[in-house]
């Protein structure tokens, strides 16, 4: 299925080329096994997404997979990514412009034992606050989706419960970066709770609001 679109067709390649690098690093990173996540990056009017079951080292430049924000398929044969509502809610109400989601171990770890990640580190302020863990629905339902907006309101990543995460960014590499972190934070906070004997101490939200403050200046400016 295929239809004219407004995009320069260099523009929708590059961005195809970026998205099938990062869902490439979900995997040698660890982050998903097989094509248990997927990623979009959204080009004007158009999302571009993984497709279902395909695995990341197989996809080429003819591979193309693209939507308009209904859902409906204006590029490619494949069949898109089944979690495919998460992606369009996410566009449709946040400033998202790419979308990571993985089943990354500890995150998943993480969401079956809290309703929240508890703020064990600064870069919790990177994710917009404590990270919320969306109730359990079946995967690629409208409900999850519906789930995972509550969860995001503030946000620019929250876990699934017994699923995974959801990360957004203005760049593919954001919203990968933020996945990461989110992951590592978990990972930090299981291995901190491990320690018998021991609670981790948890920043407060005076303590969030500083180090969303300093981090909003970091990096090079030019």
């Amino acid at each position: 299925m295929t239809q004219d679109t407004a995009e320069p067709r260099e523009a929708i390649e590059r961005a195809w080329d970026a998205l099938v690098a990062t869902a490439r690093r979900t995997v040698a990173d660890g982050l998903v096994v097989g094509t248990s996540g997927n990623v979009s990056v959204r080009v004007g009017d158009l999302v571009l997404v993984t497709p279902s079951g395909v695995p990341y080292d197989r996809l080429t430049p003819a591979d193309i997979t693209a939507v308009d924000l209904d859902g409906r398929q204006v590029r490619g044969t494949l069949t898109p990514t089944s979690e495919l509502p998460m992606h369009l809610e996410t566009y449709r109400r946040t400033p998202a412009r790419a979308v990571v989601h993985t089943h990354a171990v500890h995150a998943t770890a993480v969401s079956t034992l809290v309703a929240e990640l508890p703020p064990v580190h600064y870069m919790t302020a990177a994710l917009g606050g404590p990270v919320r863990v969306a109730p359990y629905a079946l995967y690629g339902t409208q409900e999850l989706a519906d789930h995972m907006l509550r969860a995001l309101d503030g946000r620019t990543g929250c876990l699934l419960r017994n699923h995974g995460t959801v990360t957004y960014g203005d760049t593919l590499d954001q919203a990968y970066d933020r996945t990461a972190q989110l992951e590592w934070m978990c990972r930090l906070w299981l291995t901190a709770t491990s320690v018998p004997g021991h609670t981790p101490t948890l920043l407060t939200p005076a303590d969030l609001d500083a180090a969303a403050t300093k981090l909003h200046g970091y990096g090079q400016r030019g």
